[in-house]
């Protein structure tokens, strides 16, 4: 059986072990004291409150469970000391038209498009590795080609 690694940044890392441990602790404790309410109001057959208090114990034990897998094959990929883009940069990037947009390059399971964490397993991730400042990236897109410029490269 190979264990397969999870490349991740140290931050994306220790914030699975912070909400690991809130699921652990806090979260587990909220979800006995609604169970606990639940069970005092009397007969469980027909307490809506019991059945979702389990249903959410169900969901956080499933998540701690999935976050203890996530941890145990997690691989810490060290930051690039050459400045060359991998994982956990903050790239700048300069379409050919358009305003530069800011990305930074993170594992699968760290991803939050929303907040422009992107995977290094994405097209754009792929394209983008090893690259420096300067380098133009030829990507392809469901309106053809577009080139960028990389404007920066950081890690914190």
């Amino acid at each position: 059986m190979t264990k397969e690694r999870i490349p991740m940044t140290q931050r994306g890392y220790d914030k699975l072990q912070e909400t690991l441990q809130f699921l652990k602790t806090t979260r587990r404790e909220q979800i006995s004291e609604y169970m606990g309410s639940a069970i005092a109001d009397g007969d469980l057959r027909e307490s809506a409150a019991y059945d979702e208090a389990r249903m959410q114990q169900s969901e956080n034990e499933s998540r701690i469970i999935e976050i203890e897998h996530q941890l145990e094959k997690a691989e810490i990929i060290p930051e690039d000391t050459t400045g060359a883009i991998g994982l956990g940069a903050k790239v700048v990037l300069k379409p050919e038209n358009g305003p530069e947009r800011q990305f930074e390059l993170v594992g699968t399971f760290e991803v939050d498009v929303l907040k422009g964490k992107i995977s290094d397993a994405s097209p754009i991730g792929v394209a983008l590795h090893g690259k420096h400042a300067g380098d133009t990236v030829e990507l392809q897109g469901p309106k053809g080609t577009t080139k960028f410029t990389v404007v920066s490269v950081e890690y914190d």
